[in-house]
């Protein structure tokens, strides 16, 4: 298998690199970090480079990309900031969302917003009830002639506060059906009265910031449903695999600036008359550290080649996203250990990546629940 990226792809991993390293130095994102705010004008740098745009048909004003330019954008923002990384791939995969699912008129209204940086798109699924568990989604949806009232209350959202964001939003329309067959996916707009986004205090991630969010009586057009009422699940799992594939890309991103850190410090610090990487306990540490991250890229690869050339790539998906998000948290624990205090210090970038990685084994899907889907691709399903 060919792991080369071509010429274009080459260009484009550069491009990315050097925009974040002009957009988003150490210090910037420190100042961020520290109080909670989002870099508006980096998006809209993200905007103008066309990286809203690549995974998009032309015909809608997109750059026509795969899962791999995906994954080579996510891994470059990632490793200088998984949070980040996270407010490119919630806008980008609900986009997918509707080119896939939405009707033209959807297409060519909601498309064009998004990839000019007008409007930002973010994922409203979990609850207090519902976090794995899709199907215990209690968030109601009632229609009335041409608009639904909705009631309920999301938890975790990430980036759901953020200025001119559409929540695309997962409901119930039917209380009696499955939820394979009661879920719908509505977008709605935080500005809609009834809207409440309330930012959450949290260990790490606090950019882009996590939000509680509630609905009273909010009123929402028919004509925001996507991929019509109660078929919300089918909208859920068409976007699964690129999910996942882009999370594993900005995971092996923050992972291999966590390596690349550690290295970095082994090198400079030095103690009882040398560099610390010249001690075995060190260097093998860092040996360890750079030889899974770089298993967990291979995968990451891999997966995103499969997804690229249109093949069924779930079990090797969740492999790659099983593997880098446990890796991810395992490297920054080590990088930490390797710069003792200096890790922890809010000064230095280490104890970011350590408090962003840790929620990687929860979003975009639990370790556990990883797990449960690769043994039941091997036939081995739970009894219940």
């Amino acid at each position: 298998m060919d792991f080369a990226l071509s010429e274009e792809q080459r260009l484009l991993q550069d491009s990315v690199r050097k925009l974040m390293q002009r957009h988003a130095p150490p210090e910037l994102l420190r100042k961020h970090d520290k109080e909670g705010t989002f870099p508006y004008e980096l998006y809209d740098a993200w905007v103008e480079a066309g990286l809203l745009s690549l995974p998009f048909p032309e015909e809608y004003g997109g750059l026509g990309g795969n899962a791999i330019d995906l994954s080579i954008v996510s891994y470059e923002i990632s490793r200088v900031s998984t949070d980040l990384g996270m407010a490119y791939g919630g806008s980008v995969f609900c986009g997918l969302n509707v080119l896939r699912k939405g009707t033209p008129e959807q297409k060519n209204y909601w498309l064009p917003k998004l990839l000019s940086g007008e409007l930002r798109f973010s994922i409203s699924m979990s609850e207090p009830d519902a976090g794995s568990d899709v199907g215990n989604i209690k968030t109601f949806a009632r229609k009335e002639g041409d608009k639904y009232i909705v009631n309920g209350q999301k938890l975790w959202q990430t980036g759901a506060g953020l200025k001119n964001n559409i929540l695309n939003c997962y409901v119930r329309t039917n209380r009696d059906a499955h939820y394979r067959e009661g879920l719908s996916l509505l977008l709605i707009d935080i500005n809609t009265p009834g809207v409440e986004c309330r930012k959450l205090d949290m260990l790490g991630r606090r950019s882009v910031g996590t939000y509680e969010v509630f609905l009273t009586d909010v009123e929402v057009p028919a004509d925001r449903v996507i991929g019509g009422e109660n078929k919300g699940w089918d909208c859920l799992m068409g976007g699964l695999q690129i999910e996942r594939a882009v999370s594993s890309a900005g995971n092996c991103g923050g992972a291999q600036a966590v390596v690349d850190l550690a290295a970095k410090y082994a090198q400079e610090r030095v103690q009882f008359g040398q560099p610390i990487g010249s001690f075995q306990a060190i260097a093998h540490m860092v040996a360890d550290m750079a030889t899974e991250v770089d298993a967990a890229t291979m995968l990451m690869w891999r997966a995103a080649w499969l997804v690229s050339t249109r093949q069924d790539a779930l079990r090797e998906i969740t492999m790659a996203k099983l593997f880098s998000s446990e890796t991810y948290v395992k490297v920054a624990d080590m990088g930490v250990q390797i710069m003792g205090g200096y890790g922890l210090n809010a000064e230095y970038d280490m104890q970011r990546y350590y408090r962003d990685a840790r929620s990687s084994t929860i979003a975009a899907g639990t370790s556990q629940t990883q797990r449960n889907l690769i043994a039941g691709l091997m036939g081995l399903k739970s009894r219940r």
